[in-house]
Formats: structure tokens, C-alpha cells, sequence
């Protein structure tokens, strides 16, 4: 009886021993898969991140390949003196040209503006031209002025400002509005303040501004290609932004023809600043035969205007120009500005 006791008690310990041992042999097993299954994890985790490495090695590369095209294919700044001027050119005025025909010539201009294509230009230049009732003249300036803009391998725009209604016309203030709506839109280094008869006829008459204000009409067909007078400061002048700004531009208050011109020469001296023109043989314009237009009489007052310069100039400019712009249509060959710019006072 004992020694059934004896072996049944030896029995039960084998019996733990074996369900002990097939425990430790379950659990050294599922450690081995479990490191298998870590070990591929983490493999396949250092293939992944070693890919996108080399993803991101290889996108790197590209920016910077890019970057290096870029800059390459930065223009080159125009030279110095255009290869394209051609000097003067004979120039024709025909009446069976219109604006599709002119468009044609210049499908390189957008909304009025244009830019060289095969370098940077070294000028950026607004042609602002004050205008009413003048359509004819406007077609043959703007015919001849952007190939003549062109050739000089400038970065511009033309502005064409417009006066509504039938007030007497006002050259300078039209001037003055054409100024502060440009630098709306670019800002721009020079200013050509140009009437819309005069074409210009030699494009070595650089449209640019310089270290001093410059009068770019010398002479003109009508009379004899001679200076009207000394001193004048008429017709198509050239003026830095920061030099029409510190003369406060135009005066507002010429209405009808004559005067402003001298107004504003006499503002550019009082700022100690010198007119320069080019040359005689290359400032030439041919001024397109009109007769005065209805509603820009002779300025009667424009004398004693003129004799009110040095004291008015501070507050008779810029900074006192006030207009309401009716609308802003931009053209295939100009920006046209249309505004009314009030009436002149009783």
C-alpha cells in the first residue's frame, strides 16, 4: 500500500514536470518567432528608410539642378549702346493706316507694355501722353513710337491719359494723373511726359532719364529744327520718378495752351537741378500739322501764373492733384486712363 502511495506521488511529478516543460518549451519558442518577426520589422524598416533617403537624395538633387538652370537661364543685361538703332528714319504718316494694322506690328506689346526677350533692360520707362479728341495724331505716335522704343531695348509702358467732358483742356494736371496712376502699377525709374503730335524721328535720342532733367526736343520740323526759345522745357521732357516728385510735378492750374512747360522749369531750377538735352542732329521731331483744338484756347493767365511759381510750387503740384478716374482700359498698345479733372476756377 505504501509503495502504491509511493509511485502514484512519483507519477504526479513526472506529470508536472513534463507540463513544465512543455511550457518552457512554448514560450522559447514563441521568443524565437517574435525576434524573427522584430528582426524582419526592423529589416524592412531600414530598407524603407534607406529608399527614402535615396528618394530624398535624389529630389535634393533635382531642386538643385533646377535652381542651377534657373540662374543660367537668367537674361543677360541689354548692352550699353542697342545694336538694333538705326538713327534717323524717314517717317510717313498714311491715311489709310489704322489700329488693327498697327496691333499687327506689335504683337510683342501686352496691354501696352513690353519688355525685350533676349536681354534684361536697363531702362524701365512710362510714356505718359495727355490726350482729347486727338485720335489721328494718338495712331501715328503710337505707330512709330514702339518700334522706336523697341530698337532701344527698354522695359516701358504708354499711358495715354484722357480728359472727359468739354472743360478747356489741361495738359499739365492730365500729366500730373498720369504720373500717380503709373506707380500704381510698376515702379517705375523714368517718366516721358510726351505730346501726342511730336514723333520723334532719330532713335539715338535715347528715351531715358538721367542725373538732371532732360529736354528731348531740340528742334522740330516747323521750326527749322531749331530751339523755339531759350529755356524751353516743352513738347517731351524726361524726368526720374524721385526729380518729378521733388519739383511736386506740374502745376494744376494751366488750363488751356502755354505755360506749363515754363512752370515747370522754372520749379526744376528752383531745385538747383539742370536741364541737359542731346544733341541737334538727333533730338528731331516731326510735329503733325493740326489746327488748335476747340476748348484749348490760348491761357490768358498764363503770365501772371508763371510769376507766382517760386511761391506756389510747394502747394501747386502733386500733392494737390485731384481727380476721379472713370476708367482704366488697358489696351493692346496703351493703358488709357480716362478722367475728369474738374473745371477751372472763375
Amino acid at each position: 500500500m505504501i509503495v502504491c502511495t509511493a509511485i502514484k506521488k512519483v507519477s504526479r511529478k513526472c506529470k508536472y514536470a513534463v507540463l513544465i516543460g512543455l511550457l518552457l518549451s512554448v514560450l522559447a519558442w514563441k521568443a524565437s518567432f517574435t525576434g524573427d518577426t522584430n528582426r524582419t520589422i526592423d529589416d524592412n524598416f531600414a530598407t524603407t528608410q534607406t529608399e527614402e533617403d535615396k528618394l530624398r537624395d535624389e529630389l535634393n538633387s533635382r531642386i538643385a539642378e533646377a535652381s542651377h538652370t534657373n540662374i543660367s537661364a537668367e537674361k543677360d543685361e541689354c548692352p550699353e549702346k542697342s545694336p538694333l538703332l538705326v538713327g534717323a528714319s524717314k517717317l510717313t504718316f498714311e491715311s489709310s493706316l489704322n489700329l488693327k494694322d498697327v496691333e499687327k506690328e506689335n504683337k510683342v506689346v501686352t496691354k501696352g507694355e513690353y519688355e525685350p526677350s533676349d536681354c534684361k533692360a536697363r531702362h524701365s520707362v512710362a510714356i505718359l501722353i495727355p490726350h482729347r479728341n486727338r485720335e489721328r495724331h494718338l495712331l501715328y505716335l503710337l505707330h512709330h513710337l514702339h518700334s522706336f522704343l523697341q530698337r532701344q531695348q527698354l522695359h516701358y509702358a504708354i499711358y495715354v491719359i484722357h480728359q472727359a467732358g468739354d472743360a478747356t483742356f489741361n495738359r499739365a494736371k492730365l500729366l500730373n494723373v498720369g504720373y500717380l496712376e503709373a506707380i500704381k502699377d510698376f515702379s517705375w525709374e523714368c517718366f516721358i511726359f510726351h505730346d501726342v503730335d511730336l514723333v520723334p524721328e532719330n532713335d539715338h535720342n535715347l528715351y531715358i532719364c538721367d542725373q538732371q532733367p532732360r529736354h528731348l526736343v531740340v528742334g522740330r520740323n516747323v521750326t527749322g529744327y531749331k530751339l523755339r526759345y531759350k529755356g524751353y522745357f516743352g513738347g517731351v521732357t524726361a524726368m526720374t520718378k524721385d526729380q518729378f516728385f521733388q519739383v511736386n510735378g506740374f502745376s494744376n492750374n494751366y488750363w488751356g495752351w502755354g505755360g506749363e512747360d515754363d512752370d515747370l522749369r522754372v520749379r526744376v531750377e528752383q531745385q538747383k537741378m539742370k536741364i541737359v538735352r542731346p544733341p541737334a542732329n538727333v533730338a528731331r521731331y516731326t510735329m503733325v500739322f493740326h489746327k488748335r483744338d476747340s476748348g484749348n484756347q490760348v491761357n490768358k493767365n498764363r503770365m501772371r501764373l508763371l510769376r507766382q511759381t517760386t511761391k506756389m510750387w510747394r502747394v501747386d503740384g502733386l500733392n494737390s492733384c485731384v481727380y476721379d478716374t472713370l476708367s482704366v482700359g488697358r489696351y493692346p498698345l496703351y493703358v488709357n486712363i480716362t478722367v475728369n479733372i474738374g473745371q477751372p476756377q472763375s
